[in-house]
């Protein structure tokens, strides 16, 4: 039994190596850069496990990107092994305030139907204007559902869990 002080939340994603020292372009999910404690180590998963990192240097790059450079990232061969990967961090070294316009937070919840049955997991957000969407993986392939309030039954942020309306044919 993990204690609540191990809670994991998804921050970020390396999205490409930036750079020959090992400096990589990351996005932000859901919170602000001003989130992150700088000094407490950030996580990446490698075969399960989380790998803490610190940040060396880190640039602003507009509003949710920054360039940055992790220690143990040394090279461009380094840089690209960790590319596409969730950055992790410790739920209370963060200070966070979610963005009510992006839901990114919820990549990795279950999403449950009206009657509670797991129908998937939340494998991204899609932020159509006036159409917000959310990806799922069904396990039988990917669908999306509209992420209206009106189909929003309850969000469980302790169990990760989305309870949906989910109209006909959707799935």
């Amino acid at each position: 039994m993990h204690s609540s002080a191990d809670k994991m939340l998804k921050i970020a994603k390396v999205l490409k190596s930036n750079g020959t020292e090992g400096e990589v372009i990351i996005s932000f999910l859901g919170i602000s850069p001003e989130d992150i404690d700088m000094e407490e180590p950030v996580f990446i998963y490698f075969d399960g496990l989380p790998v803490p990192f610190y940040f060396e240097s880190f640039i602003r790059k507009g509003t949710n990107k920054a360039a940055v450079k992790l220690t143990g990232i040394r090279n461009l061969e380094d840089a690209d092994e960790i590319a596409g990967t969730g950055i992790f961090a410790r739920e209370e070294s963060l200070d966070i305030e979610y963005d009510e316009d992006d839901f990114s937070f919820l990549e990795g919840w279950t999403l449950k139907d009206s009657e509670g049955h797991a129908i998937g997991t939340v494998s991204g957000f899609i932020d159509i204007p006036e159409n917000p969407c959310l990806e799922i993986d069904t396990g039988d392939g990917e669908a999306m559902i509209p992420l209206h309030e009106d189909l929003i039954m309850d969000i469980d942020q302790e169990l990760k869990q989305i309870r949906m309306k989910i109209p006909d044919g959707l799935l």
